[in-house]
């Protein structure tokens, strides 16, 4: 079976930034075995019930602004994976989960980004599915979970960030903070000890959780990514602008 894959995409400007979480993405899809379909479950698609892309081809969403102009002429077009879709929607179906609607929908940053660095030459099959913000922790890992067959021949791409608050970034660089790097290395334990309890109050557990996630968008696709396997292995560490942290795990 492939991994369940939890990355950091960081900043918009990832593919054009020269830190280590490029360098680390550029050489992960290298160790992966070819998946037949990515499944990639982003921090930027918010829904009240799931939803799953059936656009076949994909478009490329520039969704945000005030970047650098290149930004903008980048575009990660991928093939749809409409049987993929079929298949998704009967693992939820037969785990009591609500069926996904399905949407004409294009491949948002929080996809795109690090798909374009692991599999450039974008000829895998990729199809979204949205995440509940107001259904909590515990009801993602269920939705993980329902979704762990579809590791037999498919990637599942979780993609949000590890650390992640706007409001505390240094966007002109510089150390990474100690709240940051004491919420990170209790995630780390509570994720590599598969200290579910604990993950599912990490609010009210974890050192600066409140400041490290303002809300729960980011770090979400992280426990979609560890219901989908039974073992942790971190797969890489680093910090970005500050406190951007951009940690990746694989749950397998």
């Amino acid at each position: 079976m492939l991994p369940a894959i939890f990355v950091s995409h960081g900043a918009p400007t990832l593919p054009l930034d020269a830190v280590p979480a490029r360098d680390f993405l550029r050489g992960l899809g290298k160790t992966l075995p070819r998946p037949k379909a990515i499944l990639a479950v982003s921090a930027h698609w918010e829904t009240d019930a799931p939803a799953i892309s059936i656009a076949d081809p994909n478009s490329t969403l520039h969704d945000f602004y005030g970047f650098p102009r290149p930004l903008y002429e980048l575009r990660y077009d991928a093939p749809g994976a409409p049987a993929a879709a079929e298949r998704i929607a009967g693992l939820l179906a037969q785990a009591g989960l609500p069926a996904p609607v399905r949407a004409e929908r294009g491949l948002d940053h929080g996809a795109w980004v690090p798909l374009m660095l692991m599999f450039p030459e974008v000829d895998v099959p990729v199809l979204q599915l949205s995440i509940q913000p107001r259904q909590g922790v515990a009801y993602h890992i269920a939705l993980g979970e329902a979704l762990r067959p579809f590791r037999d021949d498919g990637l599942i791409l979780a993609s949000g960030g590890f650390v992640h608050n706007l409001g505390a970034i240094a966007w002109n660089g510089g150390p990474e903070p100690e709240w940051s790097s004491r919420f990170g290395a209790w995630m780390d334990r509570a994720l590599t000890e598969r200290r579910t309890d604990d993950l599912t109050q990490y609010r009210s557990r974890a050192p600066e959780a409140a400041r490290a996630h303002p809300s729960e968008d980011h770090i979400l696709p992280l426990f979609v990514a560890y219901g989908a396997g039974a073992t942790t292995r971190r797969l890489h560490t680093s910090a970005t602008f500050g406190s951007l942290r951009m940690d990746a795990y694989a749950f397998e």
